[in-house]
């Protein structure tokens, strides 16, 4: 009996851990491309110019002031972040599949496997959110100091203490409410989309259990989960990027302005690097979270 309980929390222990490193790998890969994203979705706050501006020129401006290791700005705080981020959600749902599953069924319908997606990303992103925060906070600094402006902190650890000085311990999770919302929403269309099209891909022979299918699966995960957050990122940056007095009231507000100032198109500013990192992020998860499983002797995702 003692054995029987021990081998599902070593199982549990191995899917953490691989899907940690799988996360990290996804997140180095692409970090540049996140970066290119914040600061396109920024460009509103800050000043002057009405023109718009494409991600291709947003990332050329950023290697000609900061050189190509403003590329990587704040990616320390994104790993971290992933460390607690990604397990959680990707085991989680696992857990509430397994859960929601019962005798007679052997796969869950669509609308449950979005709605647990959705759970797991909520509990995933408040842990993570002081993470989430810093990371934001320190690409948005690189746009500062391209601007001939002083950085408001000097690495992770500074950034931490100087929010938790100036904006007391509840500060790390400002932007919680907009960032949650988020998380609901790409998970739902991530988690939920990336496990029902792969188990399509296989039951309709495109491709069996391998490389092509979780290559595919992962291709319309990212694309279902842009479409259906980019909203919801637009706004979780904005306000999370907001320290002294500020410019938003709550998430609603930062949301109605947006589109009272900008148009309705500005809710999906950064729909193009958000897509061009969750499809190629996408795709380097699940590629390596599926063969890391394979290798340790785990089931398929």
């Amino acid at each position: 009996m003692a054995r029987q309980q021990t081998q599902p929390r070593s199982e549990a222990t191995n899917k953490i851990a691989l899907a940690s490193l799988s996360a990290m790998v996804a997140e180095t890969t692409t970090f540049p491309i996140d970066i290119t994203k914040t600061r396109l979705q920024l460009q509103s706050i800050s000043h002057s110019t009405t023109r718009p501006i494409s991600a291709f020129q947003v990332a050329a401006d950023i290697v000609r002031k900061e050189g190509l290791v403003g590329l990587y700005k704040g990616l320390s705080p994104a790993v971290i972040r992933h460390l607690f981020y990604t397990p959680i959600r990707t085991v989680g749902y696992e857990q509430l599949r397994h859960a929601f599953l019962t005798d007679g069924n052997l796969s869950l319908s669509l609308p449950s496997k979005a709605l647990i997606g959705g759970i797991s990303g909520v509990i995933a992103q408040v842990v993570a959110s002081p993470a989430d925060l810093v990371k934001v906070r320190m690409q948005a600094d690189g746009r500062m100091v391209s601007q001939g402006l002083q950085p408001r902190y000097t690495g992770p650890v500074n950034a931490l203490h100087k929010i938790i000085g100036s904006e007391g311990f509840k500060g790390l999770w400002r932007g919680v409410f907009p960032n949650v919302q988020r998380a609901f929403l790409v998970n739902m269309g991530e988690l939920a989309c990336y496990d029902h099209a792969k188990r399509f891909v296989i039951q309709k022979q495109i491709a069996s259990d391998n490389i092509f299918a979780h290559t595919l699966a992962s291709m319309m995960s990212g694309l279902s989960a842009t479409i259906i957050s980019c909203p919801a990122d637009v706004v979780k940056t904005r306000m999370m990027n907001e320290e002294g007095k500020l410019k938003y009231k709550s998430s609603y507000d930062c949301l109605v302005k947006t589109v009272r100032f900008e148009g309705l198109r500005a809710l999906w500013k950064g729909f193009f690097p958000t897509w061009a990192r969750l499809g190629p992020w996408q795709f380097v998860f699940w590629v390596s979270y599926e063969k890391f499983r394979l290798i340790a002797g785990l089931p398929s995702f």
